[in-house]
């Protein structure tokens, strides 16, 4: 079962995307309101996922870039209301690995989840074939 933790200042934003990963068989492991404390909740969780609010990815403490040093494997996914395209080039360009928009549609923020995992998981395989094919 893949772990994620979930930095949004809104209870009620929260409360719903935990109600939907975990019917969609996610371990919410974690969850809080601000993005220093969702650091800490990284550190001791470890999560394959992070489900992170716009209004933390863009609050001047680089929480995006950190997580990115220290957990490279972790996706993280940026929850917005609305995203225009350069916001979306912009928190690509950060790392960011999928975005879901609020208002939450359960079978969307599912697939939006399931979809970007697997991507991950056929890149990671790709670069691995590509290494052990250098080291032959």
């Amino acid at each position: 079962m893949l772990k994620t933790v979930l930095i949004d200042s809104s209870a009620v934003a929260r409360g719903l995307l935990n109600s939907v990963l975990t019917d969609g068989g996610y371990d919410v492991c974690g969850q809080t309101h601000t993005s220093a404390l969702g650091l800490a909740l990284l550190v001791k969780h470890h999560p394959h996922f992070v489900c992170i609010a716009r209004e933390q990815v863009e609050d001047g403490t680089n929480v995006v870039q950190t997580i990115r040093a220290q957990y490279p494997k972790t996706l993280i996914f940026m929850v917005s209301g609305g995203i225009d395209a350069a916001s979306l080039q912009a928190a690509h360009a950060m790392g960011v690995s999928g975005f879901i928009v609020k208002p939450f549609m359960a079978d969307t923020v599912l697939k939006t989840v399931r979809n970007t995992v697997i991507a991950m998981v056929r890149k990671q395989q790709q670069a691995l074939a590509a290494a052990a094919q250098g080291n032959t």
